[in-house]
């Protein structure tokens, strides 16, 4: 018997016990959906993690804080039994913070800190960064809405609704607004605002209030690392309300950072920027890279679907003793046509290979039709959320299908399903055709 025909037996052959065919289908089914929804639910937060990963940082740039026994606020700080020791150089770890008791601090970076960090080894330049706490953003004589001035540290973007982001090198005074402040201050729509002026109310170090004109260039969308939530001025404006926050503020406590930006080569790799950590370590610094920053938030999405790609797994594992049923019963049931095609000279391989193919076939039908169904239910899933749930997550396909992911899936199915026939497989080659043919 040639292949195509061998081929062509196994696939009629399948089919000769409708009922119990399509119910072992259906097991295979169950978990080759599962796996392939679990699968997608990973890839799609995972490629909207890689795909957005300049909102965090470039990848040769290194956020570094000094480092601290403590860095929580004064009461329940974490992994604390009591309050934490005050210290006069702590500041704010966050834009608008105050650095108070219930407020995530860090100790400040001085001018010497940062020549410091400069003269460790791997470090190419560092660059503070300038914690800005504004009062409030105004539109004309309008509300006044609280908000907090972010920045954009080197290599990083922001997801933008309209507009333009920030001009680093222009001389006049720019910024991005969220999303969520257009309706409020009275825009009506986000082209809108594009081009149109709105106040800064920050307060100095006597507490006398300033107010700083600038010009809306884009409205950010809100993201995943939470930059669409902060207003993002250009460097010029930056300058100039760090220039009026630290009006009145003695020289010597002007110059404190919450953090730096520190360079290192490119291509330093792996090994490189854990010799730079372990140097800045030892110099009482912490280092941070993106890869840290996103590390363990991929961590627990891929834990997560581990679990779940278990639960699939041990439906095809019960859907896999289906087959062996399955085909055991077909063996019993057509062993003297088993004796009649050795009698006319199929040999014992081309028997197991027959029945074999039976049961590749029964797994591709299972988890092609998993596979397809899952894909339609996980792509409605995924843009019906984008459309309600996660409308603030722009360019988030929750449930995203890779081709060559499905295709694999579908041949380990069917590799589990060759496998689970090879017991009723090699019982109907090892039969006697003699003996076959004498079955009642």
């Amino acid at each position: 018997m040639r292949t195509f025909d061998l081929v062509g037996g196994a696939i009629a052959n399948t089919m000769r016990s409708k009922t119990r065919t399509i119910l072992t289908i259906l097991a295979i089914f169950v978990g080759a959906f599962t796996l392939t929804l679990t699968s997608g639910l990973g890839t799609g937060i995972n490629r909207y993690i890689d795909d957005t990963v300049t909102a965090i940082g470039a990848g040769d740039v290194m956020t570094v804080t000094k480092a601290a026994e403590s860095s929580g606020g004064g009461f329940g700080a974490a992994g604390s039994d009591g309050p934490a020791e005050y210290d006069p150089d702590a500041v704010s770890a966050v834009p608008g913070g105050g650095g108070g008791a219930f407020g995530p601090t860090v100790t400040a970076l001085t001018p010497d800190d940062l020549a410091a960090i400069a003269e460790v080894p791997g470090v190419l330049r560092v660059e503070p960064t300038r914690t800005i706490s504004a009062d409030y953003v105004q539109r004309g004589d309008g509300t006044r809405f609280v908000a907090s001035v972010g920045s954009l540290i080197p290599g990083q973007t922001v997801q933008l609704a309209a507009g333009d982001a920030p001009d680093a090198e222009a001389e006049q005074l720019q910024i991005v607004l969220p999303v969520s402040y257009v309706e409020p201050l009275g825009f009506a729509s986000n082209g809108d605002a594009i081009g149109q002026a709105v106040t800064i109310g920050i307060s100095d170090g006597t507490r006398t209030q300033h107010t700083v004109d600038a010009t809306v260039v884009g409205i950010a969308e809100a993201g995943l690392v939470g930059v669409g939530s902060s207003l993002l001025p250009n460097d010029a404006l930056t300058e100039a309300l760090w220039t009026l926050q630290n009006t009145g503020v003695p020289e010597a406590q002007q110059d404190r950072f919450a953090s730096a930006s520190a360079w290192f080569a490119a291509d330093a790799g792996d090994e490189g920027v854990a010799e730079l950590k372990a140097a800045l370590a030892d110099a009482g610094f912490t280092g941070t890279t993106v890869a840290d920053q996103l590390g363990a938030f991929k961590t627990v999405i891929d834990a997560i679907v581990l679990v779940l790609n278990a639960f699939a797994a041990i439906a095809l594992l019960a859907a896999s003793f289906g087959i062996v049923n399955t085909l055991y019963m077909s063996v019993q049931e057509r062993t003297r046509e088993i004796g009649l095609m050795k009698a006319m000279g199929m040999g014992s391989g081309r028997v197991f290979s027959l029945f074999s193919l039976e049961a590749v076939f029964i797994g591709f039908l299972g988890s092609i039709i998993g596979a397809g169904i899952a894909m339609a239910v996980g792509t409605g899933i995924s843009g019906a959320l984008a459309q309600g749930a996660f409308a603030d997550l722009p360019g988030l396909t929750l449930i995203a299908f890779d081709p060559v992911s499905v295709a694999t899936m579908v041949l380990v199915v069917m590799g589990i399903a060759f496998l689970a026939g090879t017991l009723p497989a090699a019982r109907a080659a090892r039969k006697d055709p003699v003996d076959a043919l004498r079955y009642e």
